[in-house]
């Protein structure tokens, strides 16, 4: 086993603090990579502090995951030695069920294998994440990262942006589409930029009218202050398509009625409780809502060269390992512009 360097948490309670994890020895189909980089996600903050419950202690989170390779096992042939490379937010599935045998592993009929907080399929040794030095991977769950794109920002493309990217090609967002993002997060910063390089005229609707200038510079062509007065009834059928990338409680019938007959509101953020739908939302204009999880390795792969091909890279605050608890209150209160990504070099000096 690999003695090596990690934050974790211990329990629900308690920051995330110094700790040691034991990585495995690469197996003939593993990879072993050393990490540069890794993203912060909020769903990070949800699972250390045990908010969705089930949370495995101590736990190291981190799933937005970019690095070199390291070390190669006898039998593996996709990868060599300083190959870059990411791992997303699992790194192991059944691989026989109808939707591992699609190439859509994150929706595993036996449960995709989380990168943390999860279970080894074989061991059932807790899974630890990117909060760490180095991770050992099947080669089947690494993914590369394009030649020239800066790895400290391709980070969170593992998560949030394959999280925006695959309901936008998935529901068939083509060029010319009204499309409008709820929410100028994480999420929402990247659902711009994708659905822009699509080719459709992005909307940003958001609660925060100071979020304007943002939207704009990201390559929003317009930008609507839901609680101003008359900003729902002013956009009424308005929209083709809608991504709501809002995990705060929100009335889905007054976002339903800005989309026009037959148009699609998809959800990826998630509230922590249940939201009531009325029939009438969506019968009158025959509208759907849908729901739309991560992708799987095929789909990010290809969301990591559309990225590539079109120049788009998440917008980032760089902070040492260090700095995480306070990168969690800040998340917490809205304050990053627009994703924290942690320098693993300064776990590595300490």
């Amino acid at each position: 086993m690999l003695l090596t360097p990690a934050f974790a948490a211990q329990n629900a309670a308690s920051p995330l603090a110094p700790h040691s994890i034991d990585r495995r020895e690469p197996g003939p189909h593993d990879v072993l990579i050393d990490i540069a980089y890794c993203g912060v996600c909020h769903s990070d903050i949800h699972q250390a502090r045990d908010e969705w419950g089930g949370s495995i202690f101590p736990m190291v989170p981190g799933h937005e995951i970019v690095g070199h390779v390291a070390k190669v096992g006898g039998a593996v042939t996709r990868w060599k030695v300083g190959d870059a490379v990411g791992v997303g937010c699992f790194v192991d599935s059944c691989r026989v069920c109808e939707s591992c045998k699609a190439g859509e592993e994150q929706f595993c009929s036996e449960g995709m294998t989380g990168t943390y907080n999860g279970r080894e399929r074989g061991t059932k040794a807790p899974t630890y994440g990117g909060y760490s030095t180095r991770i050992t991977v099947n080669e089947d769950y690494v993914l590369r990262i394009p030649e020239g794109m800066p790895l400290d920002r391709a980070a969170p493309l593992l998560c949030a942006g394959i999280t925006t990217y695959s309901p936008l090609r998935h529901f068939g967002v083509k060029a010319g589409d009204r499309v409008a993002v709820v929410g100028l997060g994480g999420l929402g910063h990247m659902g711009v930029k994708i659905a822009r390089a699509l080719g459709a005229h992005v909307t940003v609707l958001s609660s925060s009218p100071g979020k304007r200038a943002d939207a704009l510079a990201l390559g929003a062509d317009d930008f609507v202050a839901t609680r101003e007065a008359d900003g729902f009834r002013a956009n009424a059928g308005r929209f083709d398509f809608i991504l709501d990338t809002v995990s705060a409680p929100h009335d889905y019938n007054a976002y339903l009625s800005l989309l026009k007959r037959d148009g699609t509101m998809v959800l990826v953020g998630v509230p922590d409780a249940p939201a009531p739908v009325h029939a009438f939302s969506l019968v009158m204009q025959r509208r759907r809502l849908a729901g739309s999880l991560i992708g799987g390795i095929r789909e990010t792969q290809e969301m990591l060269d559309f990225c590539a091909a079109h120049g788009i890279a998440s917008d980032i605050e760089l902070i040492p390992m260090q700095s995480i608890n306070e990168a969690y209150e800040r998340m917490i209160k809205g304050d990053v512009r627009y994703r924290f990504v942690i320098d693993i070099s300064s776990l590595k000096a300490a």
